[in-house]
């Protein structure tokens, strides 16, 4: 890896204007024809107006060089673990300079869309040095997605007691769709996304409760279900599973104000959804959906609605393939506080939605000259954006 520091940086010029003022026009950020004719089910679901940041913000490349980076957290020191796709992380500090290759973890099936995830640190970090991440992991009958914790080794080199505490099963011979995002509420539970593995025999189980295809998980630290789980007394359901009816989660993020789960969920062709996740929920998939199959093909009985099943709070047609999430809130950019940002991979750009009353009333799409395939977003509380690419690099956008 190569640490490119604070030497390349762009400012991006905004005019001068008030924070309430967020656009001039109705139209929205998105321009391209959708790849379906279904209609949203309410007014603001998609293509809401376009707005844009008007604070100066500099953008700077802090490293390149990081092989397949998928998942990143910040340390309470400031510093940041970043997961690499083959199976190992990396700790670097603010500045993007490369401090250790941390090993030491259980083996991951890298093939595809697998390999190590997402990534989460302990509350209690301070005291006990324990992270906490996804990964897929290979058995006889295929592979699945898995959660393990361990310690940081004090010479932050190493995972030491590295154990698996929960894994979404069954096992399928597919490489596709894993998830998998993981995030702590403010009660010390552990969320967890998994995908439908996207194979036809994993897709329709996505509706199953008893299979932990296509979910969202909240288990405790040891990996056991969350007291108050809403399926945790029916004994045809699994009692770690808290939402169902997912296609292939890989952003989640709690609200600062209102701790609710949102999540960023790929659609198929066309129908990527942002959602806010709730206890005991539906949200459809593949009964309902506002994609298509890839080859155009309607998917099930071409349903954007049925009752039982949740709509998504925003979805996006054509497709941006919209990957890791964070709120901002800070107060350095007070027009960004409580707004949510999203890597897109397709989109090649990073998504900044403005919220009210849980509906999104504005869009904006930031580094879209760069090129990138943006993996993750992580919004610190020093105020600044970070992001990691496909490509390998890190990328720093702060107030100028």
């Amino acid at each position: 890896m190569s640490a490119i520091g604070c030497g390349q940086q762009t400012t991006q010029k905004q005019e001068a204007a008030s924070p309430i003022k967020q656009h001039s026009n109705n139209n929205p950020v998105e321009t391209k024809p959708p790849n379906t004719t279904y209609n949203p089910a309410f007014e603001g679901q998609t293509r809401v107006a376009a707005i844009k940041t008007h604070t100066p913000y500099t953008v700077t490349l802090l490293a390149t060089g990081l092989g397949r980076p998928w998942g990143m957290a910040q340390l309470p020191n400031g510093q940041f673990l970043i997961t690499e796709k083959s199976g190992f992380i990396y700790l670097l500090d603010e500045n993007g300079k490369q401090l250790e290759k941390i090993t030491g973890l259980p083996p991951v099936d890298h093939n595809g869309q697998g390999g190590l995830l997402g990534i989460a640190i302990d509350p209690q970090f301070e005291k006990n040095r324990i992270i906490y991440w996804s990964f897929s992991e290979a058995d006889a009958q295929g592979n699945h997605t898995a959660v393990a914790k361990g310690n940081i080794s004090n010479d932050e080199k190493s995972i030491q007691n590295a154990r698996v505490i929960f894994r979404a099963l069954p096992s399928l011979k597919s490489n596709l769709h894993f998830g998998s995002r993981l995030v702590f509420d403010s009660s010390g539970y552990l969320f967890v996304s998994t995908g439908e593995r996207s194979i036809l025999e994993g897709r329709k189980q996505a509706q199953w409760l008893n299979s932990g295809l296509g979910k969202i998980f909240k288990i405790t630290k040891e990996g056991k279900p969350a007291p108050g789980n809403p399926f945790i007394k029916n004994k045809q359901a699994i009692p770690e599973m808290y939402a169902y009816g997912i296609r292939n989660a890989q952003g989640l993020a709690i609200h600062p104000q209102t701790g609710e789960l949102w999540e960023t969920e790929f659609g198929p062709f066309g129908g990527d959804e942002l959602n806010i996740i709730k206890a005991g929920n539906n949200y459809g998939w593949p009964v309902i959906t506002y994609g298509l199959e890839y080859n155009g093909n309607k998917i099930g009985d071409a349903i954007t609605q049925k009752q039982g099943m949740e709509q998504p709070v925003y979805y996006w047609d054509p497709s941006i393939s919209p990957s890791g999430c964070s709120f901002y809130s800070s107060n350095l950019i007070p027009e960004w506080q409580n707004n949510l940002f999203i890597g897109c991979l397709s989109g090649q750009h990073i998504i900044r939605l403005q919220l009210q009353n849980n509906k999104v009333t504005g869009e904006e799409r930031l580094l879209t000259d760069k090129n990138e395939r943006f993996r993750d977003v992580l919004a610190s509380a020093n105020g600044a954006l970070y992001s990691i690419t496909d490509s390998g690099k890190f990328i720093k956008i702060s107030k100028q």
